[in-house]
């Protein structure tokens, strides 16, 4: 079995629509959906990390952890651009427009947002 990390979701039908612009972006997208239940994956492959976006279990609201990021490495500065680009144009927040982050390593061009639940993610090149 892959790793894989969970996110929750408030309202699905806007983080999924969400999820669905921003990894596109980097070839990402949807392997498996169940009712309230959307996996993606590299190429749709289910192979691999994979993301899961989901109301939580317990019934409960979905909520951010503090602290909490899910980051997704990419092969160029444009991935980044075009991934913070669909993040905004989706409901997504900014927390953090492309650019250098020298702090991280003198290579480290990364993105920072929020999508529609308050999920922290992250896009980085790192070279």
């Amino acid at each position: 079995m892959s790793a894989y990390v969970t996110v929750g979701a408030l309202d699905c039908t806007l983080s999924n629509a969400f999820y669905d612009a921003v990894l596109a972006t980097i070839g990402w997208s949807k392997h498996v959906e169940f009712p309230d239940w959307r996996a993606y994956s590299e190429g749709g492959a289910g192979k691999g990390f994979v993301l899961w976006v989901c109301k939580p279990f317990d019934g409960e609201p979905a909520s951010a952890g503090n602290g909490s990021m899910v980051g997704f490495m990419v092969g160029s500065h444009a991935e980044v651009d075009a991934f913070h680009g669909a993040a905004m144009a989706n409901g997504g927040t900014d927390e953090g427009a492309p650019g250098p982050r020298p702090h991280y390593g003198p290579d480290w061009y990364a993105a920072y947002m929020r999508d529609p639940s308050g999920n922290k993610i992250s896009v980085v090149c790192n070279g």
